[in-house]
């Protein structure tokens, strides 16, 4: 069978594969798969195993402001989070299920790791250009490592992860793990480079990761979003080949369900996302964008 995909925008990635191996793309899967490691998903654990100063809700900061969200929440992670700025603040918001962290500060990073047995193998990082109310303008996924990410998360992983070979995704604020999936992050696998797919398939068959990664390049995933409210149609199959031929685009995502009402979808507040243009020429997926923009002006 392909490796596991909720998303069928995203079977474009992983429809030539055929593994025995369960390789997940999403957080419910690789927490059933998992069960040494699940514990990952505790946000609580996670601060507390970097010395954060963290409590659940019920246990009063010892100062303010910090940061509140759910302790585990495998879909939508970041529901109910919000700066806890004063006590009152902290008792207004009380919540059963949730905790507490410092409230860190720096760069925003999603990273994927390759683990084998404990060990990081493989490091790959990608930040966003925020457009405003959760949404994003596009992602870079960086050619270049990450030496301060690498360096404290690798020897995290080392520590907390024996025995667990698979993919890795960190999210990281100022270098500090924030969330730990045990799994990839399926929005841009094409920007990895040619056969990092069938690296990861033998990583989970046999324990291994043989990849040839010496001329990576900067990719980019720009996303169009539209108003929320409205009911979108996809548009023409002629037109998404087109646009995926485009020079410099590597691939066309329509992330929405045609025949779903809008509000069946988990969206940000600032927009429905319609559409995502991976490639390795910003201006390129940019132009892209535009061309399917003008599809759903119009729709």
């Amino acid at each position: 069978m392909p490796i596991c995909e909720a998303d069928p925008w995203r079977l474009q990635y992983f429809a030539h594969v055929n593994t025995v191996a369960n390789i997940p793309t999403e957080d419910c899967d690789a927490w059933q798969w998992n069960p040494a490691h699940r514990w990952i998903y505790n946000k609580l654990a996670i601060a507390l195993s970097q010395g954060i100063e963290a409590g659940p809700h019920g246990v009063v900061p010892a100062q303010f402001p910090v940061f509140s969200k759910p302790i585990v929440n495998l879909k939508g992670m970041g529901v109910g989070s919000r700066v806890l700025n004063s006590p009152a603040d902290y008792e207004r918001h009380y919540t059963p299920g949730h905790f507490w962290m410092t409230l860190l500060d720096g760069r925003h990073v999603s990273s994927d790791v390759a683990v084998v047995d404990g060990e990081p193998c493989w490091w790959r990082h990608v930040t966003g250009k925020p457009a405003g109310e959760g949404t994003f303008d596009y992602w870079v996924v960086h050619a270049d490592p990450d030496a301060t990410i690498e360096q404290h998360c690798g020897a995290w992983v080392q520590k907390n992860l024996a025995g667990y070979s698979g993919m890795l995704n960190l999210e990281t604020i100022g270098g500090k793990i924030i969330e730990a999936h045990l799994r990839f992050a399926d929005q841009w696998p094409d920007l990895y480079g040619p056969g990092w797919i069938d690296a990861v398939v033998g990583l989970y068959e046999r324990r291994e990761w043989d990849f040839y990664d010496d001329d990576r390049s900067e990719g980019y995933s720009v996303v169009l979003f539209g108003p929320n409210g409205r009911r979108y149609r996809h548009p023409p199959q002629a037109l998404v080949e087109a646009v995926r031929r485009t020079p410099g685009v590597t691939s066309v995502q329509i992330t929405f369900h045609e025949d779903r009402t809008p509000e069946s979808h988990a969206m940000p507040p600032g927009g429905f996302r319609l559409a995502i243009v991976n490639g390795f020429d910003l201006d390129a997926a940019r132009a892209a964008r535009e061309r399917l923009k003008e599809h759903f002006g119009a729709a």
